[in-house]
C-alpha cells in the first residue's frame, strides 16, 4: 500500500528535524561560518523551535490549515532571508493542499513543487546558484520521475533522500551568485551551502520518518 501521512505525523517529522537541527549545530554553524555570517542554524532553530510550540495545535488541524500555520510562524520567527522564503513556500504547498485528506505520493510531489517555484520567485535564483534550490530541485525532479516508473515506496523515497543529498553536495563546487556567499573572491567555492545542506536534511528526514512508519 502506498503511504499515507497526516498532520499529526508531520509533526512528527517536524520534531525529528529539529532533533538533528540539535544534532548539527556545530557542523550547520561552521559551514555557514565559512561563506556567510553564522546566523543560519540559530535562525533555523529558533523558527522550528517556534513551530513545536504549537505542535499541539498542528496535529489537529486539517492538512491546508496546518501548512498555512507553520508558514506564517516560519515567516515570523526565522531571520534572515530564510524567514520569508520558508514562509512562502509553505502557503505556496498550502494551496496544494485544499480538501487534501492525507499527503502521499502525488500530494508529496504537488507539495515540494509548489515550494520550488515559489522559492524560486521570491529568491530571484535558479538551479546552480548555490542556494537551497540546488537540494530540492532534484530532489523534486527525481520524485516526479519515480512516480511516473511506477517505482515502490521504499525505491520512492530512498531515491528522493539521496537526490536531496547529492543536491547539496553538488554546491561545494558552485559559486555563489546570491547570498554573503557572492562577495567573497573565491564566491563560497569549496564550501557547500549550509540553506542547501538544512533543505536535504528536511527531505531525508521526513522520507526516513515514513519509512520507518
Amino acid at each position: 500500500m502506498a503511504f499515507k501521512i497526516n498532520s499529526s505525523d508531520y509533526v512528527e517529522y517536524l520534531k525529528a528535524f529539529y532533533n538533528l537541527l540539535q544534532e548539527e549545530k556545530d557542523y550547520i554553524t561552521e559551514l555557514d561560518l565559512a561563506t556567510g555570517d553564522g546566523d543560519h542554524w540559530l535562525n533555523m532553530n529558533t523558527g522550528f523551535g517556534e513551530l513545536l510550540k504549537s505542535a499541539d495545535q498542528i496535529k489537529d488541524m486539517n492538512l491546508q490549515d496546518a501548512f498555512k500555520k507553520i508558514s506564517m510562524t516560519l515567516m515570523s520567527k526565522v531571520g534572515g532571508s530564510s524567514g520569508v522564503l520558508y514562509g512562502g513556500a509553505y502557503m505556496a504547498a498550502a494551496k496544494t493542499l485544499d480538501g487534501v485528506e492525507y499527503i502521499g505520493r502525488d500530494e508529496l510531489y504537488n507539495i515540494y513543487d509548489a515550494m520550488l517555484a515559489d522559492i524560486m520567485k521570491r529568491g530571484k535564483t535558479e538551479v546552480g546558484q548555490k542556494t537551497m534550490v540546488d537540494a530540492l530541485a532534484p530532489a523534486v525532479e527525481e520524485l516526479k520521475t519515480k512516480i511516473q516508473g511506477q517505482a515502490d515506496d521504499k525505491e520512492l523515497l530512498e531515491s528522493l533522500a539521496k537526490a536531496a543529498t547529492e543536491g547539496a553536495n553538488a554546491t561545494k563546487e558552485m559559486e555563489a551568485l546570491r547570498g554573503r556567499a557572492s562577495y567573497q573572491a573565491n564566491k563560497g567555492v569549496g564550501h557547500l551551502d549550509p540553506g542547501a545542506v538544512t533543505m536535504a536534511y528536511q527531505i531525508e528526514t521526513l522520507c526516513n520518518y515514513i519509512l520507518q512508519k
